[in-house]
């Protein structure tokens, strides 16, 4: 008899493929979709990089590797996080990754035993949940407060979580999917409750470069953080490379050498001649990444703009990621829905505006009352994007 092992149930996926796969049925039905689910980037790398790849395809770079990666580019991720953290890493606290979720769930295996609780934000990444459980912690996901100045931590939640078997916190400032940035205050006091509990932090910095106003800062600016914190780090935002599958994890060496057997264990190295890609990316021509973060603010402004005067949502403008997380709670009761899924099915019946829920970012908490959506602006043109939430606008405002 075919039966899987039962740790199986407590593993989650990223729903937001679900939704993909939803809108892929559309559009082989001849349906013009509008494509918000996926935070992918349709934006092709840039032709350094590419070439940095080819060349080390041509040149032999087609073999296994050290499992931790190779030496030019964990020299490389260590001068392109010091210029930007008040770091002193060298190579040998980094691990290079086949992209940057990997590093969740080898951070979880170095550090959590089964029972340990683990703090995560919801909403937020859904693998976050789905590796806790898998890996036997205990969730514990805090949540965040709409503002008129946009989702702020809810601290004294956050406090009430703690106990003795808290272990670990997962911290994604720059957030997806509610785009919420904290502020010096509030990353100083975490990175306080972080030191006073003891807990160990993954610091997921998969945004940290797409970066509207000002510059983004990591939590392992201040006091304490630096011997706890494992950075997560990704080349897929930053250089528009969500394919190539490359990633890092930067942090304390006998963490990152723990995550090196791992990666023994597991994938043996992360591919050979891709690593020299992410050199190129690293070292070479910057502007093509500068061009890539001006094109993600024009979408975000144009989106931003067409979405005025629609009734019943209300939203603030984030100062980084590609997502905008819309409230339409308003607009619901107005219809008189009660489900944000079937308000999300119903919208991409009947205009082809394809969007993820609040749903797909981890179980509602207890006492949620408001209803989220969330437009991911990085798949799709500004063009599109204009006339998509006009058929999104005359959907809602059929209901007034």
């Amino acid at each position: 008899m075919k039966k899987l092992a039962k740790r199986n149930e407590l593993l989650g996926t990223e729903t937001a493929y679900a939704v993909s796969a939803e809108a892929s049925e559309y559009v082989a039905r001849g349906i013009k979709v509008y494509p918000f689910h996926l935070g992918d980037i349709n934006i092709i790398t840039s032709q350094n990089i590419i070439d940095g790849c080819m060349a080390a395809i041509k040149a032999g770079k087609t073999g296994y590797c050290p499992a931790a990666g190779i030496k030019e580019l964990r020299e490389a991720m260590s001068w392109e996080m010091n210029k930007d953290r008040d770091t002193d890493y060298t190579w040998e606290n980094i691990s290079i990754q086949s992209g940057g979720k990997p590093v969740i769930g080898k951070f979880l295996l170095s550090l959590m035993e089964p029972g340990d609780e683990v703090l995560y934000p919801s909403p937020g990444y859904p693998i976050y949940e789905s590796q806790i459980n898998y890996f036997g912690g205990v969730i514990k996901p805090y949540r965040y407060i709409e503002t008129d100045d946009g989702f702020k931590f809810d601290i004294d939640y956050f406090k009430s979580l703690i106990t003795p078997k808290t272990k670990i916190l997962i911290y994604n400032n720059y957030q997806n999917p509610m785009g919420a940035c904290s502020s010096e205050e509030e990353m100083a006091e975490l990175a306080r409750l972080a030191v006073e509990h003891d807990l160990f932090v993954l610091s997921d910095e998969a945004y940290f470069d797409v970066f509207y106003e000002g510059k983004g800062k990591s939590i392992v600016d201040y006091p304490g953080m630096k011997e706890r914190t494992v950075i997560l780090y990704t080349f897929s935002k930053k250089f528009a490379m969500t394919g190539w599958r490359l990633g890092a994890a930067c942090g304390p060496k006998w963490i990152i050498d723990s995550i090196n057997k791992i990666n023994t264990n597991d994938e043996a190295c992360t591919t050979h001649f891709i690593q020299y890609a992410g050199v190129e990316a690293i070292r070479g021509d910057q502007s093509y990444s500068k061009e890539l973060i001006k094109t993600l603010k024009r979408r975000l402004d144009v989106l931003c703009d067409a979405l005025k005067d629609c009734p019943g949502i209300k939203y603030v403008k984030p100062k980084a990621t590609f997502y905008l997380f819309v409230n339409v709670t308003e607009a619901m009761k107005k219809m008189g829905m009660t489900d944000v899924e079937v308000f999300r099915k119903d919208v991409l019946a009947k205009t082809g505006v394809s969007f993820t829920t609040r749903n797909h970012f981890g179980e509602p908490l207890p006492g949620e009352t408001q209803k989220y959506i969330r437009f991911a602006y990085s798949g799709i043109n500004e063009e599109e994007i204009i006339e998509g939430i006009g058929k999104f606008k005359n959907y809602i405002k059929s209901f007034y």
